[in-house]
């Protein structure tokens, strides 16, 4: 009987719930391929999470640093395989759509959508999504968030590439049962991740209408990061995710289950209502 390789690449593992994963894989006796971007961060993973994490320097928007670390890999793991794939990078900036740069908005789906296509297109076949492969095939998880069902405002760009990444992941899954590589979507809430720190600078709208709204925006996203999930709880979640014998379809991992199972289930316009009430956007309002 063929059996899972105990080796997993991690996308994002330089901070955030990357990290959180790549600690809690290894000390589960993974070998973890941590997806990092500079030496220096590959350097710090060495030396904090021990012998069992391997950095590899990997771009999302970069194929040529992809098409390196597949063929690092491919030789690595010869005769074996990869036994799972957690695409994890992604960018959230804040902004009102009618104003943020459009170069801000198309960075976002180059990283939070294509990136993680050119990550799985690249190492499927060592996932096993090829003929005669020599171990059982892997599992992907992707990593989106409770903003891949529910759209709030000022994080548009964000919300449509976890959107598509969410549309994108059930085709995959579909046309990979071919192969029997399961792809798993997880839709994390609030988590105590630098993600949403580098992304809620608004000082760049102090002159837009929009700015009280925003205001109130970026305190509910502190407020929520410093309640948030743990990254080595979210950690310690795609471990049992990973090593489920029949997994769903999709996790919501949230601190509180009305943000993952009560709010996306409102009907819009009462939840357009909630938004208008709480933030001041309605019409009117900065006259």
């Amino acid at each position: 009987m063929k059996t899972v390789p105990k080796t997993i690449l991690i996308t994002g593992a330089s901070t955030g719930i990357g990290y959180g994963a790549a600690r809690q894989f290894a000390q589960k006796g993974y070998t973890v391929f941590a997806g990092v971007r500079t030496t220096a961060d590959a350097d710090r993973l060495r030396a904090e999470l021990g012998p069992n994490v391997e950095p590899v320097l990997l771009d999302v928007t970069n194929a040529t640093t992809i098409e390196a670390v597949a063929r690092q890999l491919t030789n690595r793991l010869a005769g074996s395989g990869l036994g799972g794939l957690i695409n994890n990078a992604g960018i959230a900036i804040g902004g009102p759509l009618q104003e943020q740069p459009i170069d801000v908005i198309q960075h976002h789906f180059d990283v939070n959508v294509l990136g993680v296509l050119r990550v799985t297109q690249a190492f499927l076949p060592l996932l096993g999504a090829r003929a005669d492969h020599p171990v059982a095939p892997g599992r992907i998880q992707m990593i989106s968030s409770v903003n891949g069902q529910v759209a709030i405002p000022f994080m548009g760009a964000y919300v449509g590439s976890k959107h598509a990444l969410e549309g994108i992941s059930h085709s995959l899954r579909r046309e990979l049962q071919l192969f029997g590589v399961q792809v798993v979507i997880v839709g994390p809430g609030a988590v105590k991740t630098p993600i949403w720190g580098k992304g809620t600078n608004i000082d760049r709208y102090r002159d837009s209408l929009y700015f009280p709204a925003m205001q109130w925006f970026a305190k509910q996203v502190k407020q929520s990061e410093e309640n948030g999930l743990t990254i080595d709880y979210l950690g310690e979640r795609l471990v049992q995710i990973h090593e489920a014998s029949r997994p769903r379809i999709r996790y919501a991992i949230v601190p509180k289950p009305i943000s993952g199972w009560f709010i996306p289930r409102l009907p819009h316009r009462l939840f357009d209502r909630i938004i208008s009430q709480l933030s001041g956007l309605r019409k009117g309002i900065n006259k």
